[in-house]
């Protein structure tokens, strides 16, 4: 079966290639002076620093793997050329809460770049995915963990 698309604009992209630079050039340098300081201190049965170090070089070496493989996957959406006419991932919305009585602006993205906090909502979540296709004005209902949400779509631009 073959792998599944990754989905990022190119802000993401660029994110992800920058920590797979600093992962590949500057981590593996960090951890393998770790290991080699820890190797000086003689005994590794019980050297807890080299235990880490390797452990650290495992997580860092497992994350490139990860990157490259998203990269092999990748889709990327350019936010100038996607359609304002109803929403889609690289757009950016704002849309009203019926329940809370609130706007709120979300960027809708891929999985790979969701970040709540940041108000980068993955077009696979359960509020994603009910806004995808939605143009202004219209209301769309979301099943949520915590129950029915209603929201109205006031505005979709870049």
């Amino acid at each position: 079966m073959p792998d599944k698309k990754v989905i990022l604009t190119y802000s993401g992209l660029r994110e992800l290639e920058e920590e797979l630079q600093n992962l590949k050039l500057v981590r593996r340098k960090d951890v393998a002076e770790k290991i080699k300081e820890a190797r000086a201190q003689g005994d590794l049965s019980e050297n807890a620093e080299y235990d880490a170090a390797k452990e650290e070089q495992a997580e860092i070496e497992s994350r490139i793997v990860e990157i490259e493989k998203l990269l092999k996957n990748v889709e990327v959406i350019d936010e100038e050329e996607v359609s304002l006419d109803s929403i889609n991932v690289g757009c950016k919305v704002r849309i009203y809460d019926i329940e809370f009585d609130e706007e709120v602006d979300y960027a809708i993205v891929g999985s790979t770049e969701a970040d709540p906090l940041e108000y980068k909502i993955s077009n696979e979540s359960p509020v994603g995915s009910a806004l995808i296709g939605a143009k202004v004005g219209e209301e769309v209902e979301v099943e949520t963990p915590n129950g029915l949400i209603k929201l109205k779509v006031l505005d979709i631009h870049r």
